[in-house]
C-alpha cells in the first residue's frame, strides 16, 4: 500500500505542479519546454532528499523519480501522437506587439509587464520600439522580433545579387599540428600543405594556431599570437 501511495502522491503533485506552472507563465523557462521545465526542478529536489535524507527509506523517493520520469516521456508520446495536444501542453505563441500596437490582454495572458517587455526588447538589442514590427513571446520565455522593412538588414536577393554558395572549412591545421586525416579526406598531402604554409609566409605549422581549407583548396591561416 506505502508504494501506491508514493505513486500516487507524484502523479498528483505532478499535476499540481503543472497547473502552478500554467498560473505562473513561462517567463523563467529559458529554452525547456514547461512540462520539462517543471519536471526538471522536481527530480531534482527528489534527488536532492534522496541524497540527504538518511533516515528515511530510499525507495520512496526513488520510486517518485520513476514516476516523474515516466510522466515526461508519456507527455512526450502524446505530443507526438496527438500534435493538438501540444498548446494544451506547452502553450502557445502570444502576439505581443503588431504593427504599432501593444496588446495588453495578450500581455495579461502570457503574465507579462510592460516593464519586462521593454526590457526584454533591450536584451535583444531593440531600444526604440518604432523599429519594431511584430513581437511574439514564446512558450519557451522567449522574445522574437520582426523588425520593420525599413530597418531589416538588407538580403542580396534585395540589390539583385547573387553571391557564392558558402561552402564548410575543414581543419587541417589545429594548435600547431597538422591533421593528416583531414587532409587525406580531402584529397591532399602534407607536401602540398607544406607548401601551401610557405607561401603564406610560414616556415613552421607551429607558427599557426588554426588552418581552414574549402572545397576548392583555399586555404586560410590563423597566426598563433603569444
Amino acid at each position: 500500500m506505502e508504494i501506491l501511495k508514493v505513486i500516487v502522491l507524484s502523479i498528483v503533485s505532478a499535476a499540481v505542479l503543472f497547473i502552478i506552472a500554467k498560473f505562473i507563465g513561462h517567463k523563467q523557462m529559458s529554452q525547456l519546454d514547461l512540462f520539462d521545465y517543471i519536471t526538471g526542478i522536481t527530480i531534482g529536489s527528489i534527488a536532492a532528499e534522496l541524497a540527504t535524507t538518511l533516515d528515511s527509506p530510499w525507495w520512496k523517493p526513488m520510486i517518485s523519480m520513476i514516476v516523474y520520469g515516466l510522466i515526461t516521456v508519456l507527455l512526450s508520446i502524446i505530443t507526438e501522437k496527438f500534435p493538438k495536444s501540444r498548446k494544451k501542453i506547452n502553450g502557445t505563441p502570444t502576439i505581443i506587439m503588431n504593427s504599432g500596437m501593444i496588446y495588453k490582454n495578450n500581455m495579461k495572458k502570457a503574465k507579462l509587464e510592460l516593464s519586462e517587455f521593454l526590457m526584454m526588447c533591450r536584451q535583444e538589442g531593440y531600444f526604440d520600439l518604432s523599429d519594431i514590427q511584430t513581437a511574439i513571446f514564446e512558450c519557451n520565455g522567449k522574445l522574437t522580433i520582426l523588425l520593420v522593412s525599413t530597418k531589416r538588414p538588407v538580403n542580396p536577393e534585395d540589390i539583385n545579387l547573387s553571391p557564392a554558395v558558402a561552402s564548410i572549412r575543414t581543419e587541417v591545421i589545429m594548435d600547431g599540428r597538422i591533421l593528416d586525416e583531414n587532409l587525406k579526406r580531402m584529397g591532399l598531402d602534407t607536401i602540398w600543405l607544406q607548401k601551401q604554409i610557405k607561401e603564406h609566409g610560414y616556415s613552421d605549422p607551429k607558427d599557426i594556431i588554426l588552418g581552414l581549407c574549402d572545397e576548392n583548396n583555399a586555404l586560410t591561416l590563423f597566426r598563433n599570437k603569444e
